[in-house]
Parts: C-alpha cells; structure tokens; sequence
C-alpha cells in the first residue's frame, strides 16, 4: 500500500534503466544473496520486540524469574548477532554489487566516448560530459545499491509488521494506521516532482564543471587580459543557479520527513489514547502494548523509505537520462561490414572532393578536388587563413568524412580500409598541439611505446630537444604540464613532431607544426627530417615559403580550390599568391638584423 507510487515511478523510468538490465543479469545472484541476508536481518529485527513483550509480561504478572530473563537475554545477545552478520553481508554483496555496476558503466562511457567522431565533441562541452561521468554516476551507483535496499527492506518490513499487527491485534491496528493512506498520497503527489528538479541541478553542476575547466585551461589568457573579475562573475553566477536548483529539489524532498514523522506520531498517540484504554480494561497485557509500540516505531522507516527510495529512482532515472543521451549518439566514421587491410602506399589520389561544413548554415570549403601524390613524394600546401588546409588533410585518415569515391589509397577508396590501420598509415602533426600530463619521454613514446633506444635518441637528436632536455630537471623523465602547460610552443611543437616521427608513418602530415621555431632551427630540422623520410611520402602545410622549398610539389589552394601548382621554382615565375608571399618574407629576412 505504501509503496504503490513507486512502482509508478518504476514504470515511467523503465525507459532509462534498461540500460542497467545487462548489468542486474550479470550480478544477479550478487542481488540474490543480498536480499536473503537483506531478510535474515529484517526478521532478526521484527523479533526483537517478542523477547520485550515476554519480559515485560512475565514482570507484569508477578511471575518473575531469574532464568526465564536471562534465558531472554542470551537469546537477544543471538539475534543481534544474526543481524549484524547479515547486515554485513547484505551490505558486501548488494552495495558492493552497484558499485561494480557504477565502474563497469563508466568504462562503457569512456568506451564510447572514444568511438564518436569529431563532430560530436564540436556539439558537447567538456565540463558536461565530466559530470556526467562522475556526478551522474554516483546518482546511478545510489539507485542500483541503496534504492533497491530501501524498497526491499520497507516493502519486507511493512508488509511484515503490518502481518504481525493485524493477526494479533486486529482492531487496534485498523485504528493506529488510519494516518498511512496519507502517506500514500503525499509520495505520489511531491515523488513526481523530484525527477525535473533533479536534472535541473545535475545541468546547473555540468555549467559549473564546464566553468572551471575553461578557467583552468585558459589561465594564461585570463591573466593577460586581466579577465580574473569576468569570470569570478560568471562563476558566481552559475554557483548561484546551482544553489537554487538544490534549494528547489530540498524544499519538497526535505517537506516529506517532517509530515512522514508528523503522521508517525499521529499513530502513536492513536496507540496511546485507544491501546492505553485496552490495558486498564485488561483486554491488552502491557507487554503486547510496548510490542505494539515497538512495531510502529518499526514502520517509521517504510514510511520514510518510500520517500527516500522514489527520490533515489527519481535521482537515478534523471542521470540515467543524461547518461543514455551519450550513450545513444552514434559515431559518423565507422568501419564498413567487411574493411580491407591498408596496403604499402604508391598512390594517393583526390577526386572531385568536396566537403562542406553544417553549422545550420551550410558553408563549403572544399570544391571539386582533384589530386594524385605519388609514394616518396613530398607535398606542399600554402594558403591563406580559412582556405581549407586542415579540413583537406583531416579528410585523409577520415577525421573528417569524404563522400565515397572521393579519396583513393591505391585505386582503393578509402572508406572500404579498415580505419584503426589508415589512421596508423598516416600521422599528424597539427596546429594546436595536445601533450598528456606525463613525462616527456611518455608523450613521445605515445605513438610507438616499444620503440626501440636508439629511434627515441634519433627523434630526439631531429627535433633538436637535445639542447632543452639539458635544461629540464629531470631531462626526458620530467613532467609535462596538463596540456604542455609548462613548455614553451615551440618545445610543445618539436616534442609532438618527434612523436610523429618515431611512428614512422607511410604519410606524414605537418600542418604548420614548426610555425612556433625559429628558421634556423627549422631548417635543421627539416634537412634532417627528409633524410629518415627518403622515399615516403609527407605533407607540409606552411605559412613560410622557406619550409615549403623541400617540396617536390607545391599548391596554392585558394578557397578550396588549387589556385596554384608547381614545384618551387616554376612558382616564383608565375604571378600569384606564392611569389607575393616569397617577397614579402624575403625582405622581411633581409630587415630582420
């Protein structure tokens, strides 16, 4: 009877716990042992106060013995025993069961959250998905471990006390439970508020994280522009909409226990007036009065429990909720059915490519594509900002996703390669360069953990760290801050460029990735560099035309399209963007003492 709105609430938030079925299936016996030992305690409990009506009856009728009291005694002393060893075991197999549940969900999240594509992180912020693998996961942990113990354990005890009274004391408990059925109705009405503000406050913390991490990512900036006071606003802002999220949640979760203990009292006092009255007539013994007392103190927490327990599925079905949204999201690179394996490269070729962007504006940055890069050669690409550089190259290992047909490796289109080897066919060095919170040798060896000694020194000699490991406390074992925090741009740079290298890829592909080095030392590098890389194939993509002349080949891509092509050379000859840029960075050279 008390429970009759939870098994509502169970039936609209089928939807969301499905997703727990799999994991309820595997833990089930976890579940069953937990329950029995759940029901052991339980009735150890429900007959503690038959130990107290046989004492105090025993005093009342001037029938007191040492050993029937002692014999009680010794008898109490068991039971509580009982219940704390099944206390204990319920405890080891039904919470310990919600929290492999609550490790192995996450996992799964984690797992999924590395097969979506680009795309959906450009959709999702990182402080969200943050929160919903730490805060949401503890609300899932609570629903799986200690809701189903609040519902087992209240629904037992009050069905079994609610026994035990109307069998032996029939017309007093039709009396004293008068106040239960509006119990009833206070759940159903305020349970079906809780899930809305629940999620509202799960939003509210996923703004905070979202805050933070931005704050903490963007120090630097913050402090150069003096943004301290900006954020420490915005900051308030969202602590404050948190605040009232849980303030709105606390006035009808924390309304329930008064009125629950309220009405519990009620059905005290209805004991008192009407089971007083049965022990001066001598109908009730004044032990079975106590028992009596006993067992509605006992009911206190079913009635509570109710509460307690649709807050906690109300908590669980919300952040399920937000759970599943990732869950559901599906990536937009994927393998087909049957992938071949990626050949040794001999031909890499571009035809009538196209992409374009949708950010409900549809805007196209690569039109009509057409080019072929044969094995060995190296390609260079210069254009200007926004004319679809880094979409072209992240369309090679499918970062991006190319219409089919589009992109061929050996006369084979690309999207028929398994990806997991494409990907390991072709590196890249990017713009903004993302190191790890470990050490420097650990962020080099990230492509190629059992590379051998003498490759990591060679790396290491080409990208000339040489010099700034001397500098570094610990040299190469010294460790890099969250996001390369503690390295200058152009160490970040040449650590992510020796990275690349040691993979040794069929395609390597720099996208402006020594733009934060000097000339010089970028002139070393590249000289170096296209020694190990002597009959592979490499892609750099440049604002300097000084690293653009190594190339066999050089476009000039203008708004997606080739404006130019040649070796460096013919370009200097022809008029257009490559030449102008060629003499303006010549005079540049020549001013620069």
């Amino acid at each position: 009877m008390t429970y009759s709105p939870i098994f509502g609430i169970l039936k609209n938030m089928l939807k969301e716990y499905r997703t727990l079925l799999p994991y309820f299936r595997k833990y089930k016996f976890k579940y069953i042992f937990g329950i029995i030992f759940l029901i052991i305690t339980d009735a150890g409990q429900l007959y503690l106060p038959q130990f107290i009506r046989k004492a105090i009856n025993s005093l009342s009728n001037g029938a007191f013995e040492s050993s029937l009291i002692a014999s009680l005694m010794i008898q109490m002393v068991v039971v509580a025993l009982i219940i704390s060893i099944g206390r204990f075991f319920w405890r080891f197999f039904l919470h310990g069961a919600s929290r492999r549940i609550e490790t192995e969900l996450r996992e799964k999240i984690f797992y999924h959250l590395l097969t979506l594509s680009s795309s959906f992180y450009g959709k999702r912020k990182t402080g969200d998905l943050m929160a919903r693998m730490t805060n949401d996961m503890k609300a899932v942990r609570m629903a799986s471990g200690m809701a189903f113990v609040a519902f087992t354990d209240g629904l037992f005890m009050a069905l079994a006390i609610l026994a035990i009274l109307l069998i032996n004391y029939t017309k007093l408990t039709l009396i004293v439970i008068i106040p239960l059925p509006f119990i009833n109705l206070i759940v159903m009405s305020t349970g079906r508020l809780l899930g809305k503000r629940f999620k509202r406050v799960q939003d509210s913390y996923s703004s905070i994280s979202e805050r933070v991490q931005e704050l903490l990512s963007g120090i630097r900036v913050i402090k150069t522009f003096r943004k301290e006071d900006h954020f420490l606003e915005q900051f308030d802002k969202d602590n404050t909409d948190y605040w009232e999220a849980n303030m709105s949640l606390t006035k009808i979760w924390g309304g329930i226990f008064p009125i629950v203990m309220f009405l519990s009292g009620v059905t005290v006092s209805l004991l008192l007036y009407f089971g007083g009255k049965q022990v001066v007539l001598g109908t009730l013994a004044p032990g079975d009065f106590v028992a009596v007392l006993s067992y509605l103190g006992m009911l206190t927490w079913p009635m509570m429990g109710a509460g307690f327990t649709i807050n906690l599925i109300q908590r669980g079905g919300a952040s399920l909720m937000r759970i599943n949204e990732v869950l559901k999201e599906k990536p937009d690179i994927v393998n087909i059915d049957e992938p071949g394996d990626v050949p040794e490269l001999k031909t890499l070729s571009l035809r009538n490519l196209n992409y374009s962007f949708d950010n409900g504006k549809k805007v196209q940055v690569i039109k009509d594509f057409n080019l072929d890069l044969n094995a060995g050669e190296t390609l260079g690409i210069l254009g200007r900002t926004g004319s679809g550089k880094t979409t072209l190259i992240r369309l090679l290992p499918r970062l991006l996703e190319s219409e089919q047909g589009t992109l061929w490796y050996n006369n084979i289109p690309i999207h028929e390669l398994k990806l997991s080897q494409l990907r390991a066919a072709i590196s890249m060095v990017p713009q903004e360069t993302i190191l790890f919170s470990r050490t420097i040798r650990e962020n080099i060896l990230f492509s190629r953990e059992d590379a051998p000694q003498e490759d990591l020194e060679r790396v290491i000699r080409i990208s000339t760290l040489e010099r700034d490991l001397k500098n570094f406390p610990k040299g190469l074992e010294t460790m890099v801050g969250e996001r390369g925090i503690t390295l200058s741009g152009g160490q970040k740079q040449r650590i992510a460029l020796a990275r690349a290298l040691l993979a040794d890829p069929q395609i390597l592909i720099l996208d402006d990735a020594l733009s934060a080095v000097d000339t010089k030392t970028e002139e070393y590098i590249l000289h170096e560099m296209m020694k190990i890389r002597k009959g592979k194939t490499n892609i750099l993509i440049s604002h300097r035309v000084s690293t653009l002349q190594v190339s066999d080949k050089i476009l000039v891509l203008d708004k997606g399209q080739i404006g130019q092509f040649g070796s460096h050379e013919e370009l200097l000859k022809e008029e257009g963007l490559y030449r102008k840029i060629a003499v303006l960075q010549s005079l540049e050279n020549e001013e620069t003492p």
